[in-house]
Order: structure tokens, then sequence, then C-alpha cells
């Protein structure tokens, strides 16, 4: 080293302009830089030992449930129809006096009635038929027909303004 000239030595750190980062403090080259607080160092972490041991534990199998289902119901057995008889007498029909039901298509017209108010004679009028007549005056039409000997093909030939006997204890 010369004489009167002094002279520095340099760490060797910050020789080439090297920055050494120490205890939160940034040394660069000749300047000084805070780097801001930094936290005490964490103690290392203390070690902890895991045994695992597998423990099975045996459920019982799940009984499954049942669907619950109608109760069986028993058919009702078939109504049996009667032996058909060839030539079987027809059921008798028992006479009865008319009773008006009212008017209806294929009965239209008023009836004749008698002092008590029972119906004992009908005018055909146009659109009647004999089938509905029998109906209005709840009667069955084999009966009418007894009751009705001037009626004609079973009823099936009416005319506009014959007479309908609707007394039973009369004859045509």
């Amino acid at each position: 080293m010369g004489s009167g000239t002094t002279s520095r030595r340099r760490h060797p750190a910050f020789a080439a302009g090297a920055a050494v980062f120490a205890g939160g403090i940034l040394v660069v080259g000749t300047g000084l830089a805070l780097s801001g607080c930094v936290p005490a160092p964490a103690a290392a972490p203390a070690t902890v030992t895991v045994a695992v041991t597998e423990t099975v534990i045996e459920s019982p199998t799940p009984t499954p449930t049942p669907t619950p289902t109608a109760p069986p119901v028993a058919e009702a057995p078939a109504p049996e129809a009667p032996d058909p008889v060839p030539n079987a007498p027809a059921p008798v029909v028992e006479p009865g006096p008319a009773n008006d039901l009212g008017p209806r298509d294929g009965a239209m017209a008023d009836p004749t009635v008698d002092d008590t108010g029972m119906p004992i004679s009908y005018v055909v009028v146009a659109g009647d038929s004999f089938f509905d007549i029998a109906q209005r005056f709840d009667l069955p039409q084999q009966q009418l027909l007894r009751m009705n000997p001037q009626i004609h093909d079973f009823g099936e030939a009416v005319y506009i303004g014959d007479v309908i006997n609707l007394d039973w204890t009369k004859t045509g």
C-alpha cells in the first residue's frame, strides 16, 4: 500500500456490487435499503407420529323391505245364464192398470182419463210408436197388444187417429 494513500479493503461480498440480505436489512453496494419487518422464524414443527389401525366392523346384511301388495281378490263367479228351453211358453204377464209416466218422444198426446184420473184411452198422433206408448203408460207391450186386438203386426203398424185402449179391464 502506498504512502499516503489509504486504501480500504472491501469485504468480498461487496466486491462486485453484490447485495447482502441479513436480518431484514438489505445492503446493496454502499447503500442501505430496508425490506420491512420480518417475523421471527417459526419454531420447527414437533414431530408427530401417527399410528393408523384399520378396524373392520361387520354390519349385518340389511333385510329387504317387502313391497306391499294388494290382497288377492277372489273373482265373483259369473251369474249362470238359464238353460234355454226351445218352444217354452212366454212368461205370464199379470195385467195391471196403466200408469201415466208423462209425455215422451213417441207418445206426446194427452190421454183420455176417467173420473178417478186413470187413463182409459190414447189417440195416436204424428211421431207416436206403439212401443213408446206402452213405455209411457208403464205397460208391457204384450199386455197392451192383448188389450188392443185391433192393432196388427205386433204394434208395428199404428196410424194417426188410432185409439189405443188403456183400460186393463176391457179388451178393444
